[in-house]
């Protein structure tokens, strides 16, 4: 079995190479499984695309018609919170060179559905980061609170068993362009 080194830089290359631009159908299946569990104001969380990501802010243009509160990360010291983010509304740079809102008193939100950036995903959900722990410390310690955590992937991203350990976090969803699975 690779190490989880070895699979970053091959999965990393790999994105670079087979990357493309998405169109907002792509996320059809999963707005199935935002209506399914829709609330009054859904709080949904996504990430601000780098390094060949997924474009998750094209799915802004499927959700304006929900009400919804869209949420970026932002780096707390060594934690990883969620903040209420506008479309157009400026971001900063945090240490990693990821944009984020700035943090307005404090003021940060447990989402619904949580959006995730990942470098591959293997059969049992669970995914492969890029080594911080951010998102799995997120999970891991917010685990009795009820939301949904969807990978976000191209399905070349897909690998056959990620190498996990206790602290690792099962997603409950991957989405590609091949559609969502549980």
């Amino acid at each position: 079995m690779h190490s989880k080194s070895f699979l970053r830089k091959k999965f990393y290359n790999i994105r670079k190479r087979k990357y493309f631009e998405i169109e907002s159908t792509f996320f059809n299946p999963l707005l199935k499984l935002i209506k399914k569990g829709k609330k009054k104001k859904l709080k949904i969380a996504l990430y601000h695309p780098i390094n060949y990501e997924v474009n998750v802010l094209k799915i802004l243009e499927k959700i304006k018609n929900i009400e919804s509160m869209i949420l970026l990360p932002v780096l707390i010291g060594k934690v990883m919170k969620f903040s209420l983010w506008k479309r157009n509304q400026p971001l900063v740079i945090n240490k990693f060179g990821v944009l984020e809102p700035a943090l307005v008193n404090n003021k940060c939100y447990l989402p619904d559905i949580i959006l995730v950036p990942l470098l591959a995903f293997d059969n049992n959900n669970y995914r492969l980061g890029y080594g911080k722990g951010y998102y799995d410390k997120y999970i891991c310690m917010n685990k009795k609170k009820k939301f949904v955590t969807v990978g976000i992937a191209f399905s070349f991203q897909k690998y056959n068993k990620i190498p996990i350990k206790n602290f690792d976090a099962k997603l409950d969803y991957v989405l590609s362009e091949k559609g969502l699975k549980k």
